[in-house]
C-alpha cells in the first residue's frame, strides 16, 4: 500500500502540486537547488488524457513529463469517471512514475463542474470508486489523496475515515474547507485532528499537512503541533526555490536563476504554454530590494528569454559600485 513512502525519513516535506506553477522547468530548477522530499507533477485532466484529439492529448502528456533527478515524483490526475482514472493510472504507471494522487480538494469551478476535484467530497461513494479505479489501473503504485477539511464546513470524522477504508498510502489535509477557499488562516487543528482519525481507524495511511506553511522551521513546528507524518509546501516556493534548502541566496543568485528558469521554460515548455505564465514568477522573483519595481516592470514586458536575460544582467551591470 504505501510503496516509496515507506522509505522516507520522516518527517516528510514535499512540494505542492500547482497548476502552471510547478512545471517540468520549474521543478528542474528546484530540484538543481534544493529538492524536496517528494515530487508532484500538476493536476492533470484524465479526462481529457482519454478523450481529447490528439493534439490536446498531446500538450497534456506534457504536464506528465518529468527527469529522473526528480525522483520519488506523483502524477496527480483529477476526474469523476472511474474508467478515466482507470486509465491515468495505468498510465502514470507506463510512464514510470513513482505513485499516483487524486485530487479531492481543488476549488476550481471549471473542475467542480465535472464532478472533480473538492465536489468529490459530496460525493463519497464516488471518491472511494476513483481510489479503487486508480489502483486497479496502478496496482503496483501507492495511491494518494489531496482533500480539505470538508466541503461547507469541517467534516473530517466522515470524510476522512471513508477515505481510510480504500488503504490509500498517503491523505494530504488543506487545512480549511472548500468555502473558506484561502480566505481564511489554515486551521491546523484538523490536521491534528486528522492523525486522530487516522489513528482511531488503525490505518496505516500518512496524513500530511498543507496551507500557510512558509519555510522548513515551520513545517517541523506543524509536525510537532499535530503529529502529522509530514507538510506540503505550496505558494512558499513562489521566487523561492531555494526554500527546501534554507539557503539565503544574493540577489544576483536569484536574478541569475530567474534568468535560467526563463530559457527552461522557453525550451521545455514553448508551444505548449503561453511566455506569460512566467511572468507571476517575475513578481515572486523581483521583489524586496532597491530598483526591484522598476526591473519587475520591464521583465512584465519581455516576450522570450533572450529579452528577459538583456534586461536582468543590464540591471545586474548597473549596480556593481567601482572601487
Amino acid at each position: 500500500m504505501l510503496g516509496f513512502w515507506k522509505k522516507l525519513h520522516k518527517p516528510v516535506f514535499v512540494l505542492a502540486p500547482m497548476a502552471d506553477v510547478t512545471d517540468a522547468a520549474f521543478r528542474r530548477i528546484i530540484v538543481e537547488i534544493g529538492k524536496p522530499d517528494v515530487m508532484w507533477t500538476e493536476f492533470v485532466s484524465a479526462d481529457g488524457l482519454a478523450l481529447a484529439p490528439e493534439a490536446g492529448r498531446k500538450k497534456l502528456l506534457k504536464s506528465l513529463e518529468y527527469s529522473e533527478t526528480e525522483r520519488p515524483i506523483v502524477a496527480q490526475f483529477f476526474t469523476s469517471h472511474p474508467e478515466n482514472m482507470k486509465k491515468a493510472g495505468k498510465l502514470a504507471r507506463e510512464l514510470g512514475f513513482d505513485g499516483v494522487d487524486i485530487n479531492m480538494g481543488c476549488p476550481d469551478r471549471s473542475v467542480e463542474k465535472q464532478g472533480a476535484g473538492a465536489s468529490l467530497m459530496k460525493n463519497v461513494a464516488l471518491a472511494r470508486e476513483l481510489v479503487r479505479a486508480a489502483k486497479e489501473g496502478a496496482p503496483d503504485l501507492p495511491v494518494s489523496v489531496k482533500t480539505r477539511t470538508g466541503y461547507n464546513q469541517p467534516e473530517l470524522e466522515h470524510w476522512l475515515s471513508e477515505i481510510l477504508k480504500e488503504d490509500v498510502a498517503m491523505v494530504t489535509i488543506h487545512a480549511r474547507t472548500r468555502k473558506e477557499m484561502s480566505k481564511v488562516p489554515a486551521r491546523w487543528e484538523f490536521v491534528r485532528r486528522a492523525v486522530e482519525i487516522r489513528k482511531a481507524s488503525g490505518s496505516e495511511t500518512l496524513i500530511f499537512g498543507n496551507g500557510d506553511v512558509k519555510d522548513l522551521k515551520e513545517a517541523r513546528i506543524r509536525v510537532e503541533e499535530t503529529g502529522c507524518d509530514g507538510v506540503m509546501l505550496g505558494r512558499a516556493i513562489f521566487g523561492n526555490p531555494w526554500l527546501f534548502t534554507e539557503l539565503e541566496p544574493s540577489l544576483e543568485d536569484r536574478l541569475q536563476i530567474l534568468v535560467k528558469h526563463t530559457k527552461l521554460f522557453e525550451e521545455l515548455l514553448s508551444g505548449y504554454k503561453s511566455f506569460s505564465i512566467m511572468k507571476k514568477h517575475f513578481k515572486a522573483y523581483v521583489t524586496g530590494f532597491d530598483g526591484s519595481g522598476d526591473l519587475r516592470s520591464k521583465l512584465m514586458n519581455t516576450n522570450n528569454a533572450g529579452e528577459v536575460e538583456a534586461i536582468v544582467s543590464e540591471f545586474l551591470k548597473n549596480r556593481i559600485i567601482p572601487e
